[in-house]
């Protein structure tokens, strides 16, 4: 990958993940833009514009298209956490999801499960932005494949089953991947949907799993957007 200096948006959906996010920035300031808070700084060199979007489909998107119109990045990545639906994917692995959809889409006959009519049946991440994250050298697990989103926490066993009934190969469901490949797409702005398990629906106790990774996971999250920050 180019080592020019790029300007790489990132967006999260909670409070913990800004916050472990923002301390990693060298030189950091916070602008304010129609009433959204944006955090820029730097990592390994490049221009950092750091956003919380808030939880689902709305809130992700509409960060989105704000990230995009004010500060124009050459890429945009969107990190945070996902559950497991797949039988290979435990906690702590990381997802890229070269391809993404909604699980919560139907817009009836001639069109694909997951998909809004008039647009693609699947988003794709960046191939390049792919290829970087499928390089970092981590001990943790590395997937690259499908992540269905809708705005839903998935809890329940007969959640996951339809999910997988729709979509066999899927591998983490979350709650804005899609969302913010669809405007990524829409405004041709290279996109990385990249993810770090923690829980695996439809297991018994799974939410003990969600509590428990808040108190082991995030420096390793952290860990691994720094290091595929580096390779851009």
């Amino acid at each position: 990958m180019s080592q020019k200096n790029k300007t790489i948006g990132i967006i999260v959906a909670m409070q913990s993940e800004l916050n472990l996010i923002s301390q990693a920035l060298e030189n950091s300031s916070q602008k304010e833009v129609n009433g959204f808070a944006f955090i820029e700084g730097n990592i390994a060199g490049h221009h950092i514009i750091l956003a919380q979007s808030g939880i689902g489909k709305v809130f992700s998107s509409i960060k989105a298209v704000e990230m995009i119109n004010t500060f124009h990045p050459d890429y945009i990545i969107n990190t945070g956490i996902a559950g497991g639906i797949d039988i290979k994917t435990q906690v702590m692995d990381i997802i890229i999801g070269q391809e993404i959809t909604y699980h919560d889409v139907w817009c009836g006959e001639g069109n694909c499960y997951g998909q809004v009519q008039g647009l693609p049946a699947r988003f794709h991440s960046d191939e390049t932005l792919c290829k970087a994250a499928l390089a970092i050298e981590t001990p943790l697990n590395i997937y690259c494949g499908l992540i269905c989103s809708g705005d839903k926490f998935i809890t329940a066993r007969d959640e996951l089953d339809t999910i997988k009934k729709q979509f066999p190969e899927g591998l983490a469901v979350d709650m804005e991947s899609c969302s913010i490949a669809q405007v990524c797409y829409l405004y041709n702005t290279p996109y990385l949907s990249l993810r770090i398990i923690s829980d695996t629906p439809g297991i018994k106790d799974h939410i003990k799993q969600y509590e428990n990774f808040w108190q082991q996971a995030p420096e390793k999250s952290l860990e691994i957007l720094r290091k595929l920050i580096a390779k851009i």
